[in-house]
């Protein structure tokens, strides 16, 4: 199990929670950006979404955490899924610029963040906030690159840090309440990756492939 001390420092070391954050986003959208509309029904390895379903997850929680960034995020509104858009692979690369350019603003790290999908008026630092949205976006990219039949590959210190946040993320019995961000955690066979360690972590199976 991660302590909060050793994420910071590996997340000091890689550049700042900030930089981390945009990396991992960044590397979602070059994978999304390659799905085409044949690909938006295809089963994921998150949950019961197809892939235009996980598209639409994406893009809402993107303007979430924007919206919290800017001090909005306690209005449930802005975290509430939209009609389906007429090009989820645009409208996810327009949503993810928003956030990036949210949590690049001057003084968003000196403020608390409202996620009150975690629960009433649940809010946290901004660092400790980036971190789950970092963390979250290296599953979904996963997810989407798995979907696709396509290779994920982070950079260690990016996937160092995720794989640290993971192991901070209780696995408890809110993971079996509906709606929970993650699945209970499975166990990753020996001599797993990194990012099969963290998808693992996060109630993913590392083994699952896509549909032929």
């Amino acid at each position: 199990m991660s302590d909060f001390s050793e994420i910071g420092r590996l997340v000091m070391a890689a550049g700042g929670i900030v930089s981390l954050d945009a990396r991992a986003v960044q590397a979602s959208v070059t994978v999304v950006s390659t799905a085409g509309p044949a690909d938006l029904a295809r089963p994921t390895p998150c949950g019961d979404w197809t892939l235009g379903q996980l598209l639409a997850h994406m893009a809402v929680q993107h303007d979430g955490f924007a919206a919290a960034a800017a001090g909005n995020g306690a209005d449930l509104s802005v975290w509430r899924a939209q009609p389906p858009a007429a090009d989820p692979v645009a409208e996810y690369a327009a949503a993810a610029d928003r956030a990036l350019r949210a949590f690049a603003a001057d003084g968003v790290l000196t403020r608390d963040f409202a996620l009150p999908e975690i629960g009433p008026g649940a809010t946290f630092p901004a660092g400790m906030a980036i971190s789950f949205h970092l963390v979250d976006y290296v599953a979904h990219g996963w997810d989407a690159a798995r979907t696709l039949g396509l290779d994920y590959k982070l950079e260690p210190d990016l996937l160092a840090v995720a794989l640290a946040i993971a192991e901070a993320v209780p696995d408890d019995q809110a993971r079996l309440r509906p709606g929970a961000a993650f699945a209970p955690r499975v166990t990753a066979s020996e001599g797993a990756s990194q990012l099969d360690r963290i998808v693992a972590l996060l109630g993913r199976r590392p083994d699952w492939q896509p549909l032929p």
